[in-house]
């Protein structure tokens, strides 16, 4: 399907997107890379082959410049979500009530910058010619903080649970026109973002047993996993946990 297509990651200047971004070149997609970094995104795009937009994923003419270019490219047949961020605040805290503007600001890039990759994104694979039996996947990022979230983690794990919500609604909504909506749910990844943790935190979660793999997952893996969900036509509308049996303690 990704023969002489185009796709587009979110994020896709580091960890999970690059990887994703890199797995999609390797399946033959012209892949435009969206990161807030421009450079990081001009790196990536250079070596891939691919196209870089600089960019605010929750910002809509930004998001609308990326999907116009991905399908100036070849049809729009996939589109990951991995932009995200993940500071860590306490509901109330030594300085008091949880800083309002860092809930929205988490909001705004996580669930609300998911939405606008989504509906632009399925309106564009909405438009393509059947390829088999559909026209595009978008694969979403969510987190197993969405329904497991730890202390500190409030805005964080709102808006990876409102990522979730998003998924079957949205498959349905897509069912009749050919576009799959799947989520995928890491667990303790090695990614930049999970090193913008307090050390104290890293360390802590680094010593939790990670059954059965023992480790950190790979962003390698979690784009395998995108890759399979891209390849399996039955995968629709659900959560995927990437974890390794991890349950995140309070």
């Amino acid at each position: 399907m990704l023969h002489g297509a185009s796709a587009l990651v979110t994020g896709g200047a580091s960890g999970l997107g690059l990887a994703t971004a890199e797995a999609l070149a390797a399946a033959g997609a012209r892949v435009v890379v969206l990161d807030l970094n421009a450079e990081a995104a001009e790196a990536a795009a250079a070596r891939l082959g691919g196209v870089a937009i600089a960019g605010d994923v929750a910002d809509g003419p930004v998001m609308e410049r990326a999907v116009a270019t991905a399908t100036a490219l070849g049809p729009l047949r996939a589109a990951v979500a991995c932009a995200g961020i993940a500071p860590a605040a306490r509901l109330v805290g030594r300085n008091g009530a949880h800083d309002l503007a860092l809930f929205e600001r988490v909001i705004r890039v996580n669930l609300i910058g998911t939405f606008n990759l989504l509906r632009l994104a399925a309106a564009a694979m909405a438009a393509n010619d059947l390829h088999g039996e559909e026209r595009g996947v978008v694969v979403l990022t969510s987190s197993i903080a969405g329904t497991e979230g730890q202390g500190g983690q409030c805005a964080y794990a709102a808006s990876k649970a409102g990522v979730m919500g998003l998924t079957l609604p949205a498959a349905r909504d897509m069912a009749t026109r050919g576009v799959r909506v799947v989520t995928l749910a890491p667990g303790m990844m090695e990614t930049p973002l999970l090193a913008t943790l307090p050390p104290a935190a890293l360390e802590a979660l680094r010593a939790m047993p990670l059954f059965p793999a023992g480790r950190l997952g790979t962003p390698a893996e979690f784009a395998r996993l995108v890759m399979a969900v891209l390849d399996n036509p039955l995968l629709n509308g659900s959560v995927l946990r990437l974890d390794a049996g991890l349950r995140l303690p309070p």
